[in-house]
């Protein structure tokens, strides 16, 4: 994986975390929202895993935000 690749995962991670703890939720319950696995969400938040274009697009519709905040 090249090291901008590296960054971009990274930084949604890091964000992923962010809009989520923001709303209060847990990632059990985000998991659940997401229909992906219960650990699935701590996996991205800790760079562990990489979540896919369809997962994000939903975590932006969900938290009713643009998804290229989740690249910022």
């Amino acid at each position: 994986m090249s090291s901008l690749q590296e960054q971009v995962y990274k930084t949604i991670g890091k964000n992923v975390r962010k809009y989520r703890l923001a709303n209060n939720i847990s990632q059990e319950k985000l998991s659940e929202i997401l229909d992906v696995n219960s650990k699935f969400i701590g996996h991205v938040e800790r760079f562990e895993r990489y979540i896919s274009l369809k997962k994000l697009i939903e975590l932006a519709e969900y938290f009713d935000i643009p998804i290229k905040n989740f690249f910022e």
